[in-house]
């Protein structure tokens, strides 16, 4: 299943591209900015059987819609007509906007928003828990309309911070997932103008992180010439500079059967330079990260398929690639 910015969400079978849409909802997504449009899809864990999955866009205003479809009667795709908005969140700027959605290992919905846009988190978003711009979200949505707040989200009772909140600090997740082994969540977070991020939440987390954004960009104070107060913030496993691209694509952890080369690494990269990376923890806490490929794409997003092999996207050209490793 593919995602287009425009508001079409199409498929390939057997490598070969579906002529009509699984869902079209062009008539209401907004896309005029690069960071606009269709960004992310999630299907139900019991799709099989309810038939629900979730999108996340940029409607006409520009402001975020979270929403659940659900297949037509005659399962060929999604029925534009069923949907049930679960929120609409707005966005002061074109950019920022998050957009992805995945579900966790307990069957509850996750979103990650942006700051909001401009530079230097100048909305004041990152930092504040009474918006949901800056953060990721954590919704049940088993309840028929729209959605209910899990018991257990970190900030339940706390008045300074919505309770869908799992965590803070974050400036534009793209993109986020879980592995499917362990369920450990790792995040990809832009950065302002000098470093990228990567950040990872075991599965055992209670929630509540707060990853630093906009007191910090990755390990360094933001700005880096001013000293800063990093007690409570959750940094990042790792960072790479400017000379190595501009803008981190986050991707999976690969649990795939046909590359055991890649079995259990992150594999992610960066839409300006190509580069695609893999990281893994070496022990002791520490993380271990090395170049793996240089695609010369705008490398936007990495997917998935059922047994867990790896494709990257690239929107410069609307082209859909796949994986693969190989010894030297």
């Amino acid at each position: 299943f593919i995602v287009e910015k425009v508001g079409r969400i199409r498929v390939v079978r057997n490598g070969v591209l579906a002529e009509s849409a699984f869902l079209d909802i062009t008539d209401r997504v907004g896309a005029s900015a690069s960071e606009q449009g269709l960004l992310g899809l999630a299907f139900h864990p019991d799709y099989a059987t309810n038939g629900s999955l979730f999108v996340n866009y940029t409607n006409r205003a520009g402001d975020t819609v979270i929403s659940r479809f659900s297949v037509s009667s005659d399962v060929a795709g999604a029925n534009p007509s069923s949907e049930v908005i679960l929120l609409t969140i707005e966005q002061p700027a074109g950019n920022h906007n998050g957009g992805h959605l995945a579900f966790g290992a307990e069957g509850y919905l996750y979103a990650g928003l942006g700051d909001g846009g401009g530079s230097a988190d100048q909305f004041g978003n990152g930092q504040n828990g009474s918006t949901f711009l800056g953060a990721m979200l954590r919704l049940d949505v088993d309840p028929e309309q729209p959605y209910t707040v899990p018991a257990a989200n970190p900030f339940v009772g706390i008045a300074s911070v919505r309770d869908e909140i799992w965590a803070i600090g974050l400036r534009n997740p793209w993109r986020f997932s879980f592995d499917r082994l362990t369920g450990d969540l790792y995040i990809a977070d832009v950065g302002q103008n000098r470093y990228e991020e990567v950040s990872v939440q075991p599965a055992d987390s209670a929630g509540g992180q707060n990853y630093g954004w906009p007191v910090m960009e990755g390990l360094h104070c933001f700005p880096e010439d001013r000293a800063c107060d990093q007690a409570g913030l959750t940094l990042p496993v790792v960072e790479y500079d400017h000379s190595q691209g501009c803008s981190v694509t986050g991707g999976y952890v690969y649990r795939g059967q046909e590359f055991p080369l890649l079995e259990g690494i992150y594999v992610y990269g960066d839409y300006c330079s190509g580069r695609i990376w893999g990281l893994a923890p070496s022990g002791e806490g520490s993380w271990h990260t090395a170049q793996l490929a240089r695609a010369g794409i705008n490398l936007s997003s990495f997917g998935e398929d059922e047994a867990g092999e790896l494709y990257v996207v690239d929107m410069g050209q609307g082209e859909l690639f796949r994986l693969t490793a190989r010894l030297r």
